[in-house]
């Protein structure tokens, strides 16, 4: 996993892509589907899961980080320098091939209802994963889930669209 400023994630995945070739097996940048109101209707669209990050998976990560000095800016393996590096553990990996679409790396808008104090989820990659979800703004149509990732407990934001409260 790399850490590149704010705003150049695709850039980055790119450059990156170019620069080490065959050295990648995959790099990408997860996203996730919501729904936003412009000019008056509700848009789907995707934003960034985690914005400031690249996703790498590579057999070889001490090389892809000396190629890193070769980007027009800053860029870093997570962890680095003095100390390890840090990829994901086993179920951070798990967690997010369950959620995201594997072709595009995206977690798909999810649609349910809320039944008293009761999240029900019908349709989407949080179907099942409701005890994950730790608060639901519903004027915005997000759910944030807590999880573990990056050496510590993080909230994610995701799209969902709740269609009644009863």
């Amino acid at each position: 996993m790399l850490q590149v400023p704010g705003g150049h994630e695709k850039v980055a995945r790119n450059l990156l892509e170019k620069l080490l070739g065959d050295l990648v097996r995959e790099c990408f940048v997860p996203l996730y589907e919501s729904m936003r109101r412009r000019d008056g209707a509700w848009k789907r669209e995707t934003r960034l899961l985690f914005p400031g990050y690249v996703f790498v998976t590579t057999s070889d990560i001490n090389r892809v980080a000396q190629h890193l000095r070769e980007l027009p800016f800053y860029a870093k393996v997570i962890g680095g320098r003095d100390e390890a590096y840090v990829p994901l553990l086993p179920e951070e990996v798990a967690w997010l091939q369950a959620l995201t679409n594997v072709d595009s790396h995206t977690v798909e808008l999810s649609c349910g209802v809320i039944e008293g104090d009761e999240v029900k989820i019908w349709k989407g990659p949080l179907k099942g994963q409701e005890a994950k979800i730790k608060k639901i703004d519903r004027h915005k149509r997000l759910a944030f889930l807590e999880m573990h990732m990056f050496g510590r407990t993080k909230i994610v934001k995701v799209g969902l669209e709740i269609v009644s409260k009863r």
